[in-house]
């Protein structure tokens, strides 16, 4: 069962990306995640806005808008664009997933928490990737501007900016509560995005509400909803490590459905991004191992390195809450 569940949530949330490139052919980025955010937060609103919002206060919830502003709405907004401009799905993905070996490199100048060599080693094998998989991407695919590149990862520093802004909550907020307030969020955002732009109307053609259903139902209930039973029964670690296959998954099943670029360098690129999180979740597990010594100051109860590079997902206090792809 946990093997089932665990592909199932590396599935549904590799398509998130995969939804996203079938409506970057019928409508902009805006349109798309304006009608993927504006049904999706009339539902959870209705449903549970009342209970969700009780008990929260005005603090809590202006910190919720904002980390729902750079994990949802920021953080999608990039990966759809870059998508738009012709990125590839699993560059966009592969960029995405350093989310979490940068946090971690950075948790020891802006939250004075414990860095281990192995989490800057994993850092920089997930960098090199990286850039081996972008620079095969530029190569394959013409009529992309090299600037197009850097938009993947803007929205992976609004994710660890989220992160960091999430790290210094007094107080969790409830999983159901951040979920309505970073979707109500993004649907204000993206709508208002929308209608300045002159785009807020949908296309006729059915194939972008079938790229909608599939990234509500898939991306959305799909891959947030699998997250949180996986990490229930296997733990943080294990979701971690999990997401970064998404950026393998992600490419071969671009390939195989939009025809992608899938060379030898992409492949190398994308075993060096596995390569890292083997380096840092090894170092994890024997950090947490009884009786195991390390060298230096004790490692923090909510190490950003070990956390998911996730979306709305509010696992614990330092967690990064970004929404799914």
């Amino acid at each position: 069962m946990n093997v089932l569940l665990s592909l199932g949530f590396i599935l549904t949330w590799s398509s998130g990306f995969i939804g996203a490139k079938l409506g970057a052919g019928e409508a902009s980025a805006v349109t798309i995640l304006m009608w993927r955010f504006l049904p999706l937060a009339a539902v959870l609103v209705a449903v549970a806005g009342r209970r969700a919002l009780r008990g929260l206060t005005a603090r809590a919830l202006g910190r919720q808008i904002v980390v729902g502003t750079l994990s949802q709405s920021g953080y999608l907004l990039t990966v759809y664009y870059a998508i738009q401009l012709g990125v590839s799905s699993g560059t966009t993905a592969l960029i995405d997933g350093t989310q979490p070996l940068v946090a971690g490199a950075l948790a020891g100048p802006l939250l004075r928490q414990y860095v281990t060599a192995r989490q800057w080693l994993g850092l920089c094998l997930g960098v090199t990737g990286v850039a081996v998989v972008t620079s095969a991407d530029a190569a394959a695919v013409t009529g992309v501007a090299a600037w197009a590149y850097l938009v993947p990862f803007l929205g992976m520093l609004s994710l660890v900016a989220a992160t960091f802004v999430e790290s210094r909550s007094p107080t969790p907020v409830a999983p159901l509560t951040a979920l309505t307030v970073h979707c109500a969020t993004s649907a204000v955002v993206f709508t208002g995005l929308a209608v300045l732009a002159g785009e807020a109307a949908p296309p006729a053609a059915p194939s972008f509400w079938l790229a909608v259903a599939w990234l509500v139902g898939l991306s959305t209930f799909g891959g947030y909803g699998l997250y949180w039973i996986v990490l229930r029964r296997r733990g943080l670690a294990q979701v971690n490590t999990l997401m970064f296959l998404m950026a393998p998954v992600t490419a071969v099943w671009g390939a195989l459905m939009f025809g992608e670029p899938f060379g030898v360098r992409t492949a190398l690129g994308l075993a060096l991004g596995l390569a890292a999180v083997v380096v840092v979740q090894r170092g994890s597990a024997q950090r947490r191992r009884p009786g195991s010594t390390v060298s230096g100051p004790p490692p923090r109860d909510c190490d950003p390195a070990s956390l998911p590079a996730p979306t709305s997902r509010p696992a614990c206090r330092c967690a990064p809450r970004h929404p799914n792809t």
